[in-house]
């Protein structure tokens, strides 16, 4: 309860991404009927404080304090923008890498780490990122699990993630998908798919148990679920970002062909 508290006066106080719906109505008479409904993301950043609503900044200072003593500690750097987007994106990427980067504390050695993008919930701007931001990316409460699947299984996986348009996958995940969402070819680490091997993937609990159209994951093996709260995703975020702090070091990630839609 505490923490949806939090979320709820972080989402007044520092909202990092912001969605504007568009529905378009027609009237007839005492009748409206909607025609159309659609939506942008945009990014809210310290732009929108030039001018801020000092009603608003009256009403919010009594819980600011509050909020930004649990919100604000700064946990990294990211070096440039990073957005979510299909087939591929930096951001997705970063959190695919991450499982993989954090399977060294289970004693796991996965060969993929796969992060959905629905489940991605916010950018990140450049610049300094806070508990608050991390927590903006990842506020659900999935946590880091492993999960061996055989290779023909991997492959109908890989056709799942083509069918809705790429998904985040970590580094060494070679995809060609066309533009109807078919998989077209598969490499790991520069080889094919072998039907008869196993493969050890990274990801979330809330996709190893076949939700968001991975239901490929069902067939897997070998389940390693640790049910704690530090084993969040954000937490392991928060942590990835926390050592290349103390290393010195800006987060980033870039598009490197992981997905690619063929144009044939």
């Amino acid at each position: 309860m505490k923490e949806k508290n939090i979320m709820s006066m972080k989402n007044i106080l520092r909202i990092s991404a912001g969605i504007v719906l568009t529905v378009a109505l027609t009237a007839c008479r005492s009748h409206m009927t909607i025609t159309s409904v659609g939506y942008e993301r945009l990014v809210v950043d310290n732009r929108y404080d030039a001018q801020p609503d000092q009603e608003a900044v009256s009403f919010l200072a009594p819980y600011k304090h509050q909020v930004d003593s649990v919100m604000g500690p700064i946990v990294g750097k990211v070096a440039h923008n990073m957005a979510v987007a299909q087939p591929e994106s930096d951001l997705s990427n970063l959190l695919s890498d991450i499982l993989i980067w954090g399977s060294k504390d289970y004693g796991e050695k996965p060969v993929l780490g796969i992060y959905n993008m629905g489940g991605i919930r916010s950018d990140l701007t450049r610049g300094e990122v806070t508990y608050g931001d991390v927590l903006a990316i990842a506020p659900f409460e999935n946590k880091i699990c492993f999960i061996t699947l055989n290779g023909s299984d991997l492959l109908e996986l890989f056709g799942q993630i083509a069918a809705r348009g790429g998904e985040g996958v970590s580094h060494g995940t070679e995809l060609v998908i066309s533009k109807d969402g078919k998989l077209l070819s598969a490499k790991l680490h520069g080889k094919a798919i072998d039907p008869q091997a196993d493969y050890r993937v990274a990801t979330i609990d809330y996709l190893a148990q076949g939700n968001d159209g991975f239901g490929a994951f069902k067939k897997g093996k070998d389940l390693v679920a640790p049910k704690e709260d530090s084993n969040n995703s954000r937490v392991i975020i928060m942590n990835y970002f926390k050592e290349k702090m103390t290393k010195g070091e800006e987060v980033s990630s870039k598009v490197e062909g992981r997905i690619v839609i063929s144009e044939e």
